[in-house]
């Protein structure tokens, strides 16, 4: 014991810490613009406070479990090497799946939430699907990250069902409505990537055709929902700035891509996509 606790002081805490916490910044907000606004929504007929804090909290649980288990199983680009490192990571699956196990636990037998059962499991298929992608490499990466949001923005069904104690129709409308919003943003990011050194618009229609079929197939949907009634109007425009920011981006002059700018424009969008769609139920 001494001799690992030697080799932890020694380690760089930005590592220990990377075995730890999620790497992914941007995966926090697919995780809880979908939460909060399911909880928000659902908060218009029900009032399940608690049930709604043990759900983020093992939302939050088995969200950070996942670093420390793919370190310890190998399927991420950081791997556990010295006892010292596994060490910490057996310690971080631990308390993170007990933290989970005891919130989900007390969810199921104390507050019968039974149908978390049914959003966990479709959650948990979603993300066997994204590892088995992840195999295939970098010419799965986009569809392993889109399988990888249905996983995460499943919290939008699962915080609704918690507050109203009711898993229906407008629980998989608010995590589908997510997941397009989750899968327009993965998708532009992807396309400014690939696009960075585009010249001009007709090399930008080249590399980013799939992403601009995507904002149309996503306005179709959208106004389909709308007009058969399974969201409103308010709901629809929420999506209105990352489509024209995805429209805009073949139109503008060529700059270097700032990779970090990009992730704060994104999370600015996500917010005010949260907001503005919160509104169109609550209004």
């Amino acid at each position: 014991m001494s001799s690992v606790a030697a080799s932890l002081n020694s380690l760089p805490a930005e590592r220990l810490r990377s075995f730890v916490l999620p790497r992914e910044h941007g995966a926090w907000g697919i995780l809880l613009v979908p939460l909060v606004t399911g909880a928000w929504i659902g908060f218009a007929t029900g009032r399940g406070i608690l049930p709604l804090i043990l759900f983020l909290t093992a939302s939050l649980a088995l969200f950070g479990l996942r670093t420390p288990v793919e370190a310890w199983l190998g399927t991420s680009p950081l791997r556990a090497h010295s006892p010292a490192e596994r060490w910490v990571v057996a310690h971080a699956i631990f308390i993170y799946a007990s933290v989970a196990i005891l919130a989900i636990g007390w969810l199921l037998w104390r507050e019968h939430a039974d149908g978390l059962l049914l959003v966990g499991g479709a959650a948990a298929m979603f993300f066997a699907v994204r590892v088995g992608l992840r195999k295939l490499g970098s010419r799965a990466r986009l569809a392993a990250q889109l399988a990888g949001a249905l996983g995460l923005t499943a919290t939008a069904a699962g915080a609704y069902y918690v507050v109203t104690g009711v898993l229906d129709q407008r629980a998989l409308i608010l995590w589908a409505a997510n997941w397009l919003f989750a899968a327009n943003q993965i998708h532009f990011v992807q396309t400014r990537i690939h696009g960075a050194r585009a010249r001009g618009r007709s090399d930008k229609l080249r590399s980013g055709r799939w992403f601009l079929a995507g904002e149309i197939v996503t306005a179709f949907l959208l106004a389909a929902a709308w007009r058969l009634g399974y969201l409103p109007g308010l709901a629809v425009l929420a999506f209105a700035p990352v489509l024209i920011r995805g429209v805009r981006w073949f139109f503008q002059s060529n700059a270097p891509l700032a990779i970090h700018r990009l992730g704060f424009t994104e999370l600015a969008h996500a917010l005010a996509f949260g907001v503005l769609f919160i509104a169109a139920y609550t209004i």
